[in-house]
């Protein structure tokens, strides 16, 4: 019994306290999914990346970058003014504005800042998915587990 509680104090100075978040991460993930795929489509100019998948292309009735882009803009505007705000939080978490141990003092200029154009903020942020993908990292979530479970 004394070993334990001489192990314990050293177990606890290590362990780092995540925190909360409001939107769930398969929502997150979804953005980050979403994203990516615009992106891709953008810089493709609207041909096919790789896919064999019709519904990627635009030009031939498919679903293109303006189609993801306006789907993702519906999913970000439809979400709760917490989840926005987390929404943007991560991005800022995610391009290096502070680390988790700032993630209150993040999400509260996120929350200062929130208004109308949170989804034309964020997709029109260069890297957003990057920067999402690397925050979720910090929350212990990645996004190829995320693709597993699909």
């Amino acid at each position: 019994m004394a070993v334990a509680w001489c192990l314990l104090p050293d177990k606890v100075s290590w362990m780092r306290v995540i925190p909360n978040l409001s939107i769930s991460p398969e929502k997150v993930f979804f953005v980050i999914s979403k994203s990516r795929r615009s992106d891709s489509e953008a810089a493709g100019n609207g041909v096919i990346l790789e896919s064999g998948d019709d519904d990627m292309s635009f030009g031939r009735g498919g679903r293109g970058e303006t189609t993801d882009r306006a789907e993702l803009s519906g999913f970000i505007r439809d979400l709760n003014v917490d989840e926005q705000i987390d929404l943007v939080a991560l991005t800022w978490l995610g391009r290096g504005d502070g680390d988790l141990s700032d993630w209150r003092e993040l999400r509260a200029q996120a929350a200062q800042a929130h208004n109308q154009r949170t989804a034309s903020y964020l997709i029109g942020t260069p890297m957003l998915a990057d920067y999402l993908e690397e925050a979720m990292a910090q929350f212990g979530k990645s996004f190829e587990e995320f693709e597993e479970q699909l």
